[in-house]
């Protein structure tokens, strides 16, 4: 967010980016700069290694450019006073970051950043402000593999090898989520339950007993409730709640699900935090996994336990391959959010209740992902 000495439109018309309420600007501007001076990665390149850091980017005024063979790049504006960060990287040389994220804001690049990137096999994503993935471009390319493909569509069509490979996908899953429950969650009798409930759907998976792709979604989706409750009511620590209140329901981690429009249940539009936050990394999540299925060759688009859609945004190979891998997410943010004091200022609340982060917390979340 920008200060208002500082010369930016409300709201621009190239982002859902949303200025604090006036009263909010000192706070707004304090936990950005919290944000931005907190302490980088500790991970260390040996002296001949490539980097294995992402670089990551957010706020108003991004600009990416390429000058006589040299990528330079200008981070943006969250907040007033803001010392601005310019990046230069020649080609071929360590320091490359593995890829490049940038977080909702506003900015510009030139055909020619498309061409470096592509060249030097970094990826540019966008996520918006839901963590939604909006694109992803340069990197590998899409190099199709025949065989691999022919192997999705073939594993798709055929009901028993569906259903295995879903049965397959989901024990992963179930596996990593037993990991995080007794690593990160405290114990209580609603871990208890979830345990014994993701024990006994591993069971049935070993077992052969799920005999249709529904009735797996089914003992998938019983797990995950539980799985998820287990979570519920978590205590959060929030700092200066008298001068930043915060709703109640915000004290503790609540379900995952928030009531959308209607009757539906959604995570798009969070409404506690911790979903927000987490939209944000299981966003990162996709991203990472859309690049690999593509420099492998899949068809992201060809799901085997995920249908597959017309629409451009249904990357249905990319969700099958994501399910493992949600619980490792989760381990990363539940230490954050139990371990990280949090303040009414590192949030805005819209209209209609949906929760947005700070831009530099935001990119934080993106860090910590990043370190997992």
């Amino acid at each position: 967010m920008i200060s208002p000495d500082y010369p930016a439109p409300a709201k621009s018309p190239k982002s859902d980016f949303e200025m604090p309420e006036p009263n909010q600007f000192d706070a707004w501007a304090e936990r950005n700069d919290h944000w931005l001076n907190e302490p980088k990665s500790k991970n260390r390149r040996a002296k001949r290694e490539r980097s294995k850091e992402p670089l990551i980017l957010c706020g108003h005024g991004v600009s990416l450019s390429v000058d006589r063979g040299r990528l330079f790049i200008r981070d943006g504006l969250t907040h007033y006073p803001q010392d601005r960060v310019t990046y230069r990287f020649f080609k071929g040389e360590l320091t490359l970051p593995t890829k490049i994220i940038m977080l909702d804001g506003t900015g510009s690049l030139s055909f020619d950043v498309i061409a470096w990137l592509s060249e030097q096999n970094i990826p540019l994503i966008r996520l918006d402000y839901q963590g939604n993935v909006v694109s992803v471009i340069g990197g590998t390319g899409f190099a199709v593999d025949p065989q691999k493909v022919q192997w999705q569509i073939e594993t798709r069509n055929d009901p028993a090898r569906r259903l295995e490979f879903s049965c397959n996908l989901i024990a992963a899953k179930l596996a990593t989520s037993l990991q995080t429950l007794s690593q990160v969650v405290p114990d209580s009798s609603a871990r208890q339950v979830a345990v014994a409930s993701a024990e006994a759907a591993l069971s049935r998976l070993r077992a052969g007993s799920v005999r249709s792709v529904d009735e797996l979604r089914m003992v998938e989706a019983t797990a995950a409730a539980r799985y998820f409750n287990a979570w519920s009511g978590l205590p959060l620590v929030w700092r200066s709640k008298w001068k930043h209140p915060v709703p109640d329901a915000w004290l503790t981690i609540g379900s995952r699900g928030s009531l959308g429009r209607g009757r539906a249940v959604s995570n798009r539009n969070a409404k506690h935090p911790v979903n927000a936050i987490l939209n944000y990394a299981y966003g990162m999540l996709n991203s990472q996994v859309h690049i690999e299925v593509v420099a492998e060759g899949y068809d992201p688009r060809r799901g085997v336990m995920h249908h597959d859609r017309d629409d451009g945004d249904a990357f249905a190979w990319v969700f099958d391959m994501i399910e493992p891998r949600r619980a490792i997410v989760d381990a990363s943010i539940l230490k954050f959010v139990q371990n990280t004091q949090l303040t009414g200022a590192d949030f805005v609340v819209r209209a209609d209740g949906v929760c947005r982060l700070a831009p530099q917390l935001a990119r934080q979340i993106c860090t910590v992902f990043a370190s997992a």
